[in-house]
């Protein structure tokens, strides 16, 4: 089989093309939504602090309610559970984007919107994880999870960049629109997709199964050990980039810039998904912790030489980076985790890691005026270089080796 045909092979079945093209268009609406939500921000109160509160509501919705999404997606149907959740997303983002260009838009209000909306991901978010083994042969689980992150990466790059061109030709309210109208179209492409529950020995009450499936996580050092890396990651990344970011884009190379920024880190996302479909190291995982140290590097050019073209350079190499690492994740724990748990576990891995993201995005605002945004942005990259490291200290990480794949048996 050609190079070509091995990477787009899951495509030959029809539940895995109607995921990835439902993804793909969730994912092209949520990069829309971070910068034309936090240009709607700025444009209101012109603060920092404001931003962050706004942007951490969200992620502190998902942190409440990602375990019960894991529940839920080892109980029914993920892809009932993901029709669900893009069309309500869709409604959320649609009364975001009345409000903005009514002219009644407040911060309460953001806050509140933000908050169902973070409640909608939260719940969508372990089913989209753990669904790709239902949807393809496990012969092609490296080929299905490189591709299905691919397209959704092509989504979020054009996501970014419509969203800062959207923003700065017709204003925050249209681009917000504008996402409402892509979660609607990717309701539309999972009404099709057919996953039955995962089979299971039995059913117990929901805290018995976040129990169990806290065992199998906790069962596991590498997993809760690179969970941790990404809990100081996460924090410190999203803040300087979220938070921080626009407010030095808006004074420095402008929003439309800013969109442009964010498409080129999504553009390495879908190189190194490129790359992660041919490249099978055996030890995958130990590769893409390390790779994450590659978070610290837009932080600092932020900090010292917030140069667009710069930026666009190292968001791409960034991205690229990271999607080998997140590619090597996600297979790591699909060969190891047991199915029937494999929702749950992942829940858990969502919630450690972005418990402290509402953290870094509300605290980096406050922090930055009283210490300047240079110091904070350098500290926010210390940290993530420690972090890692941390992680790379454990056997299990280091050790862990990819399973070989089972060959179908001949007819």
């Amino acid at each position: 089989m050609s190079q070509a045909r091995a990477v787009t092979a899951p495509l030959r079945h029809p539940d895995f093309r109607r995921l990835v093209t439902g993804r793909t268009f969730a994912e092209f609406g949520n990069a829309v939504a971070p910068v034309a939500l936090a240009f709607a921000v700025l444009d209101l109160t012109g603060s920092a602090i404001d931003l962050g509160l706004v942007v951490g509501a969200r992620s502190l919705a998902n942190m409440v309610l990602v375990l019960f999404g894991g529940v839920l997606a080892d109980r029914l149907p993920r892809s009932v559970i993901l029709q669900g959740t893009e069309t309500a997303a869709a409604l959320t983002q649609a009364a975001i984007a009345v409000s903005v260009l009514g002219g009644f838009a407040s911060i309460p209000l953001l806050l509140g919107l933000s908050v169902a909306n973070g409640a909608v991901s939260a719940i969508a978010l372990p089913a989209s994880s753990s669904i790709v083994p239902q949807t393809v042969p496990t012969t092609l689980l490296q080929q299905a999870n490189a591709l299905n992150r691919m397209l959704a990466n092509t989504g979020r790059f054009a996501g970014a960049a419509a969203g800062g061109v959207l923003v700065a030709a017709f204003g925050s309210g249209w681009a917000i629109g504008a996402n409402a109208g892509l979660f609607l179209v990717a309701a539309l492409a999972y009404r099709r997709l057919r996953t039955a529950p995962v089979e299971r020995s039995g059913r117990s009450r929901p805290f018995t199964e976040l129990a169990e499936g806290w065992r199998e996580f906790r069962s596991r050092t590498w997993l809760w050990v690179v969970v941790l890396q990404f809990m100081i990651v996460n924090a410190a990344a999203s803040g300087g980039i979220f938070v921080l970011g626009p407010a030095i884009a808006d004074e420095t190379f402008g929003r439309a810039g800013w969109g442009l920024v964010l498409a080129a880190e999504t553009a390495g996302w879908v190189l190194g998904g490129v790359l992660a479909a041919h490249w099978r190291p055996n030890r995958a995982l130990a590769i893409g912790v390390a790779l994450v140290l590659c978070n610290a590097i837009p932080l600092l050019v932020l900090a010292e030489a917030p140069n667009l073209v710069l930026l666009v350079i190292v968001m791409m190499l960034t991205g690229g980076a990271i999607e080998l690492g997140a590619v090597a994740w996600d297979v790591s724990m699909q060969e190891n985790v047991p199915a029937d748990k494999l929702a749950r576990v992942y829940s858990y891995d969502v919630l450690g890691s972005i418990i402290a993201v509402p953290l870094g995005q509300m605290a980096v605002g406050p922090l930055a005026e009283h210490w300047g945004r240079e110091p904070v942005l350098l500290s926010g990259a210390a940290l993530i270089v420690v972090a890692t490291l941390f992680a790379l200290c454990s056997k299990q990480v280091r050790g862990l080796r990819r399973l070989a794949p089972v060959e179908p048996a001949s007819p």
